[in-house]
């Protein structure tokens, strides 16, 4: 009873307030993702989508030239544009010696792609009829916000974890959030496809972050044995 006790106890002791954070926002996005497919598939609901539409066309009629604007900001989370950022900005840190944050950036790209394109034929929700642009595809959940979040937000960790920069990391988040209006202001998605978006690229992120400190601390561990051999 005692070394069960010892054992919590020292468990306790690594939950720091870091961890306890994460661990909330975590929880947070899942439960956020499971009741966006609850009001769309199941209650099958579309007043907030409807809502979102309408406030976004009000804003279009009286400020016609922010379409120009938001082309122009989807294009940053765009096919294009991701696959020319997982090419380039990982190989370029690490030609800079940053080879685990560069490996961070690949796989928050490519693995919220994947995940993405797994969700979509899951739910298998079509787009709404009314885009202002072509775009094909399935709509739920949004690939430009959840992708975009993963790119952004990781870019925004990796700022505050070097450099401690906290107005840098939160314009990459506003950024983020941008990227996923543009879509609703296009009507290439609805407003709950951003919305699961943003959430299962939070949720990405975090078990992305998780899995990777794993990795290398169990690297560091390997290689102390071998010295130690």
């Amino acid at each position: 009873m005692k070394n069960l006790t010892a054992r919590f106890l020292k468990l306790l002791g690594l939950l720091t307030a870091e961890i306890v954070l994460v661990s909330l926002l975590f929880i947070m996005a899942f439960v956020v993702f499971f009741y966006l497919t609850r009001i769309v598939f199941e209650q099958q609901s579309k007043a907030l989508d409807e809502a979102a539409f309408q406030w976004i066309d009000a804003h279009r009629t009286n400020w016609p030239a922010l379409t120009r604007l938001m082309r122009g900001i989807t294009f940053f989370a765009s096919a294009p544009f991701l696959v020319a950022t997982t090419i380039l900005l990982p190989s370029g840190l690490a030609l800079r010696n940053f080879r685990r944050e560069g490996l961070e950036v690949f796989w928050a790209i490519v693995g919220a792609a994947l995940l993405n394109q797994l969700l979509k034929t899951h739910f298998q929700r079509l787009r709404p009829d009314t885009a202002l642009v072509q775009q094909y595809g399935l709509s739920f959940p949004s690939g430009h916000s959840m992708i975009g979040l993963a790119l952004y937000g990781c870019l925004a960790w990796l700022l505050w974890r070097h450099g401690r920069h906290p107005a840098w990391a939160a314009a990459l988040l506003f950024w983020a959030f941008v990227i996923g209006l543009s879509r609703v202001y296009l009507h290439v998605h609805y407003f709950t496809d951003v919305l699961a978006g943003f959430a299962a690229g939070l949720a990405w992120l975090i078990l992305l972050r998780a899995g990777l400190h794993l990795w290398w601390r169990e690297e560091a561990r390997l290689d102390e044995e071998e010295v130690s051999n």
